[in-house]
């Protein structure tokens, strides 16, 4: 009985030390350190704002070859991926119908031509006739419209030989411009409709020395580009370069997409034009441009992460109501607000240990940094971390202990 009743006795007293010891661990950890955050330092330098967006990569001039007359096609003159110089034979049309129009209306131009001389003759005499007064005015009137009839049907034929010829001409394509032949659409033999209302495309010649980035932009973001402005484009098919492109283009007018519905969207076309392009650039490649809207020199600047959304401080939490004498009732009913207050962007400056939430007044801002114009000092130390402390967790006042041993791998604390 006395052996176990010791042995009892260990135990309980182990089981006091183990609790003992985990007790004295979570309370140096809780009130020795503080909440463990990562920081960083306010910074003076250069910031670039940039607006970026999914493009398309086409080329700066580009024409849409097609025919003007219907007809078969009897000859490519071009194969996709041909370079062709302006004015290069690139297709023929079969010619047989429009070259027998032109025949049949140099027929109808003789036969005008025929009535006319004859109209002009009788014309002649009337006139004669009507001088010696062998015929009445009445008569003369007639043989003058005879001849001006006969003289309009003479210029309808020229005017219809034309037209026809016009039309003949047309059925051979010539290229309008120097270029590469992009893209082809038809083969020998196949059909080429001719409209003036719709383009049955034939093939694309494009000049591949002059490329651009036809990106959307958001309507909220547009606003700050402008003509110019300084671009990197990064293309799929190169992602290990950025090649610089000038804003050349801004649409007008915006294209709403999803309209009277919960995704409606609305964007403005941005054409980049490419200062730079990879000598195996082709027409419809994927791409992203980051259009650089803004720089500022010498700015203060902080971390993105930094910058966090946060109720106002009262007037008593920010210690600035110390050493002021109470206020009556009423005056205290006075200075409440009328409404809750709005959030404020804010960041937690560490001092002597101490995290202080101090409200800040943002510029412009990168991918990676806020540009900061009142509020904080250059080698302020603010919190930049971890997301889940600064965003949810740290509160004004709040001791802290600052550990940045994981942010050279990159990592948050959890």
């Amino acid at each position: 009985m006395k052996k176990s009743g010791k042995k009892k006795l260990f135990i309980f007293i182990g089981v006091v030390i183990v609790i003992g010891i985990f007790v004295v661990v979570n309370l140096s950890k809780k009130g020795g350190g503080g909440i463990k955050v990562q920081t960083d330092k306010v910074t003076k330098g250069s910031i670039t704002a940039s607006v970026s967006g999914s493009a398309k990569i086409q080329p700066e001039i580009q024409v849409k070859i097609s025919a003007k007359v219907s007809g078969q096609i009897m000859k490519l003159g071009v194969e996709e991926g041909d370079v062709v110089k302006q004015g290069q034979f690139l297709v023929q049309l079969d010619p047989e119908f429009y070259r027998a129009a032109v025949e049949q209306s140099k027929s109808n131009l003789d036969y005008a031509k025929a009535g006319f001389d004859k109209s002009f003759n009788e014309h002649e005499r009337s006139k004669k006739l009507f001088d010696d007064d062998l015929i009445s005015n009445a008569e003369l009137e007639i043989a003058k419209s005879t001849y001006e009839q006969a003289k309009a049907q003479v210029e309808q034929s020229e005017a219809a030989l034309n037209q026809a010829q016009d039309n003949l001409n047309k059925t051979t394509i010539y290229s309008p411009m120097e270029g590469i032949v992009s893209q082809l659409n038809k083969k020998a033999g196949e059909m080429a409709m001719g409209s003036q209302f719709t383009l049955d495309v034939i093939m694309v010649v494009a000049d591949l020395t002059k490329m651009l980035a036809e990106t959307e932009i958001d309507e909220n973001d547009v606003v700050s580009v402008s003509l110019n402005d300084t671009s990197e484009i990064t293309v799929d098919a190169f992602p290990d370069s950025i090649f610089k492109g000038l804003v050349k283009e801004i649409a007008n007018t915006g294209m709403t997409r999803g309209q009277g519905t919960q995704e409606e969207v609305t964007n403005f076309l941005v054409k980049v034009s490419m200062v730079e392009k990879p000598e195996r650039l082709r027409p419809g490649m994927s791409a992203t441009v980051d259009i650089l809207t803004e720089t500022r020199e010498e700015a203060l600047k902080i971390p993105i992460q930094c910058v966090t959304v946060r109720t106002p401080l009262k007037p008593e939490e920010d210690g600035s109501k110390e050493g002021e004498e109470a206020q009556s009732p009423d005056e205290e009913e006075k200075s409440k607000p009328d409404k809750e207050e709005k959030p404020v962007r804010v960041v937690f400056v560490v001092r002597d240990g101490i995290a202080h939430q101090v409200e800040v007044k943002t510029g412009i801002s990168s991918d990676t940094e806020w540009e900061i114009l009142e509020g904080l000092e250059e080698e302020d130390e603010v919190v930049s971390g971890s997301y889940r402390i600064l965003s949810k967790q740290l509160k004004d006042g709040n001791e802290v202990k600052v550990d940045n041993s994981l942010k050279k791998y990159g990592r948050d604390e959890e």
